[in-house]
């Protein structure tokens, strides 16, 4: 199984999308580089910030698209060619409507769901296999108040039960960057339900 060598998160840039519910993923790259004391850098030709970290051995680049969600695949499509990194060396993470805010899971490949990040991911890398980290958000009830959903900060105890799945899937990520998906994916899956 091949290592990861490029984590990106999703979300949105600027100081009105920073608490929001679509910026998750954004969130769980900001403690990774804290964690493994990486400095964010402005890249033009990557369209986001990007950083450099060595996980257990392992070297990553973390990268947070500032091109807006709807356009990520241009920021990962960019670091992946620059530094020849294939889909399944690639984890992006993103905020999941079908999980419950807690929740945290590793998954290959499928579908968007109507994740717009995730759509331009995979049309720009031309196949849906990279890996992603999904973190549960919860659903609106409502198809017509998910984009109304996403850009609205999550209450009180949606934002503590999001932090604790980032905060857990920080345990095993080390063990995926290694490629030891299998056993991390068991591990989180029954930590963070």
């Amino acid at each position: 199984m091949s290592t990861i060598r490029l984590i990106a998160g999703l979300g949105n840039p600027g100081p009105d999308y920073e608490r929001t519910r679509h910026n998750a993923g954004f969130w769980l790259l900001d403690e990774l580089c804290w964690k493994y004391k990486g400095n964010w850098k402005t890249e033009g030709k990557f369209h986001g910030d990007v950083t450099r970290v060595n996980i257990d051995g392992n070297d990553v680049w973390l990268l947070k698209p500032m091109t807006f969600m709807n356009l990520s695949g241009q920021a990962v499509l960019a670091v992946a060619h620059f530094y020849k990194i294939l889909p399944d060396e690639i984890l992006v993470v993103h905020d999941e409507l079908d999980l419950q805010p807690g929740t945290a899971r590793f998954k290959q490949g499928g579908g968007h769901g109507g994740h717009n990040g995730l759509k331009d991911i995979a049309a720009r890398l031309s196949t849906p296999a990279f890996w992603r980290l999904r973190l549960g958000i919860g659903h609106p009830g409502d198809r017509n108040e998910v984009v109304n959903f996403v850009l609205k900060k999550p209450r009180s105890e949606e934002q503590t039960a999001i932090d604790d799945a980032i905060g857990k899937s920080l345990q095993y990520l080390p063990q995926a960057v290694g490629g030891q998906m299998a056993s991390a994916m068991k591990e989180l899956h029954t930590a963070a339900k």
